[in-house]
């Protein structure tokens, strides 16, 4: 599909009644930046990054002041620091490993990438009663291991390791993906294809899961109802490279639960659908609606380990799609209790699905109001979608980053809302609705509204009234596209 040139940035949609109105923090091209409802910047640590960023009560804002650089490093922070407001760094880890790349002199990092938590909070966005330490507690960090395991490959390996570590930055826990692999379901032709090629970047190695996001479980129903897979301690995560969603015991790092790599396991994983390359998975936490059910952005495009195929001749990212889906589904049963899909965004799936489509990053959180904040991150788009499905707010980050010269993005990693009463700094916003506007007569500045103003020809038998469209047969029944055909009771959900 392809998009304009020119389009609005900021928020575009606000419906002030329909909202959970707070404000809304991201990492931008500037820095950690945290806007209000109607996209005022009210709040920019510049030049910090944040992989991603996240604010803790009392205005204070983590993420890290670097990144490593070099052709033996692979998306490694240098550290991981908490921020006040006005700048001062409260917190700091950076003591992951000490780090020798070739020609450098050797120095201490965090090597944290996509997501930490903070003791407090088990998802690290507001929910009631889940409230992120400030000045103690341990912190769930994910980090790179390089090493080779040739269980896996001969190749070298970029290792996904969790840790935790005390304020002091004492590591008390750890976790690495490779000390688990015979647990991950990987068939003989995922192993075959893997082995091969696990995810290659040059000299820094093979990141053959990458895994993206981690959460511990907190209080949930399905472990008071003696399920002991669904521990309050147990850490959930997704590994975009390899299509697998999974639980770790906190006590034996034995992979409790796990959905994928294969999605044609059994009726429940085909009727639920394959989920690929997929993003921030997690429990929605106690005392927010659909707690208990699990919520993800499954990005679609590419990703896992199979089978060649003819959009994959190596048997790596053998599984594709071209549209993304948020999926809320119950971890037990895996059945779908709420989704956000190009149909709910309403484009149909052959023509225009990729209206809704991100193929990277990306991320869903349940607000206390019911709605969901989805971050369509490839395209810089945070927007708030009532149950129903509704659009109420909308926003298009305007920071661009250029890339090797020629190419542009606004892309955003994850977004998150707080509540007002996070920012004691800030004297609550005044909120004014955004009244929609009618993209029909919408016109740049310089350019006239011409709808209308020329010679209209009305030909004999033919109805001026009607749309016109390529194709055919009965519009109240069926509309045909190329080798396409859409029929109405096949869209009643």
């Amino acid at each position: 599909m392809g998009y304009p040139s020119i389009f609005p940035t900021g928020t575009t949609i606000y419906q002030k009644e329909k909202t959970y109105n707070g404000y809304t923090i991201f990492p931008s091209a500037k820095g950690a930046l945290l806007i209000d409802m109607n996209g005022n910047e009210v709040q920019l640590w510049a030049g910090l990054g944040g992989f991603p960023n996240k604010i803790l009560p009392g205005g204070y804002v983590m993420g890290t002041t670097g990144t490593r650089g070099g052709k033996y490093a692979y998306q490694d922070q240098t550290d991981l620091v908490q921020v006040d407001w006005d700048g001062n760094i409260v917190w700091k880890f950076d003591h992951t490993e000490l780090v020798a790349d070739p020609g450098k002199e050797p120095v201490y990092m965090a090597r944290q990438h996509h997501d930490y938590q903070r003791e407090g909070s088990t998802v690290g966005y507001y929910y009631p009663g889940g409230e992120p330490e400030t000045g103690r507690g341990n912190t769930l960090i994910l980090t790179h291991e390089n090493l080779y395991n040739h269980e896996i490959s001969d190749k070298r390996l970029i290792d996904d390791k969790i840790i935790e570590v005390d304020w002091d930055g004492n590591i008390l826990w750890s976790w690495r993906a490779s000390d688990h692999f015979s647990q991950l379901g990987f068939d003989e032709a995922a192993k075959n294809a893997l082995y091969r090629n696990p995810g290659l970047h040059g000299e820094a190695g093979g990141d053959w899961m990458h895994i993206n996001n981690i959460a511990t479980l907190g209080e949930n129903k399905w472990y008071d109802g003696g399920d002991e897979r669904f521990h309050p301690d147990n850490i959930i995560f997704d590994a975009r490279n390899s299509n697998i969603l999974g639980i770790i015991s906190k006590k034996t790092g034995d992979v409790v639960w796990r959905l994928g790599p294969d999605f044609n396991e059994n009726e429940s994983t085909r009727k639920l659908g394959w989920i690929i390359g997929q993003h921030h998975l997690h429990m929605i936490p106690k005392g927010l609606p659909g707690e208990g059910d699990l919520l993800v952005f499954d990005n679609g495009g590419e990703g896992g380990y199979g089978v060649p195929n003819p959009a994959s001749p190596t048997g790596v990212n053998n599984a594709h799609r071209d549209y993304s889906r948020v999926l809320q589904f119950n971890p037990v049963t895996l059945e779908i209790t709420w989704q956000y899909t190009p149909l709910e965004a309403g484009a149909l799936l052959f023509t225009d699905a990729s209206r809704f489509y991100s193929s990277y990053i990306s991320a869903a959180q349940r607000l206390p109001n019911g709605n969901t904040l989805i971050t369509e991150g490839s395209d810089g788009r945070l927007i708030e979608v009532t149950p129903e499905h509704e659009i109420v707010w909308e926003y298009i980050n305007p920071y661009f980053n250029r890339f090797l010269g020629t190419f542009t993005n606004n892309m955003v990693y994850r977004a998150y809302r707080v509540p007002y009463e996070w920012i004691p700094q800030l004297e609550k916003p005044e909120e004014v609705s955004i009244e929609p506007v009618d993209i029909e007569h919408f016109r740049v500045p310089g350019s006239l509204d011409g709808t209308g103003t020329g010679k209209i020809t009305v030909i004999d038998g033919v109805d001026p009234e009607k749309r016109q469209m390529t194709g055919g047969g009965d519009e109240e029944e069926r509309i045909d596209f190329c080798v396409a055909s859409v029929k109405k009771k096949d869209l009643k959900q």
